[in-house]
C-alpha cells in the first residue's frame, strides 16, 4: 500500500497548495491505497487535461521530495500512471454521483484498516 498516514496527509497538503495557487476547488478526494480519485473544480481557462497535468506533475515532484523512498516502491519509479480518467458534470452525471463514487472506493477491510483512506473532509 503506497498511500497511508503521513503520505496521505502530505498529498492533502500538496493539493491544498495547488488549490490556492491555481484557484481550483477540491470537492472530494479518496484513495484505496494505490490510486487516487479527485473531484475538483477549475476555471474554464483550464481544460480538464490541463488540470490533471497540473495535479499529477506537482504532486509527484513534491511527494518524491518528501518521501524519496517511494521511488523504490513504485513500478518503474513513476508516481502516477500515464493514463487517467476525466469526467465532467453534465447530462446524467451530478456532483452527488461523483462524490458517492469516490466515497465507495476501497474494500471494507481497507477502510477499516486505516481510517484516513477517505479524504472527503478535504477542507
Amino acid at each position: 500500500m503506497l498511500l497511508y498516514n503521513s503520505r496521505i496527509n502530505k498529498l492533502k497538503e500538496i493539493f491544498s497548495e495547488i488549490e490556492q495557487r491555481y484557484c481550483f476547488e477540491f470537492d472530494a478526494i479518496g484513495t484505496d491505497g494505490d490510486h487516487v480519485h479527485v473531484f475538483v473544480g477549475a476555471a474554464p481557462k483550464y481544460s480538464p487535461s490541463k488540470v490533471m497535468q497540473i495535479l499529477k506533475s506537482i504532486a509527484a515532484k513534491q511527494m518524491f521530495k518528501a518521501f524519496p523512498e517511494i521511488k523504490k516502491e513504485l513500478w518503474g519509479g513513476e508516481f502516477w500512471s500515464d493514463g487517467g480518467y476525466i469526467g465532467t458534470i453534465g447530462e446524467g452525471v451530478t456532483a452527488e454521483i461523483i462524490r458517492d463514487y469516490i466515497e465507495r472506493q476501497g474494500t471494507s477491510e481497507e477502510k477499516e484498516s486505516y481510517k484516513q483512506m477517505n479524504l472527503m473532509d478535504f477542507k
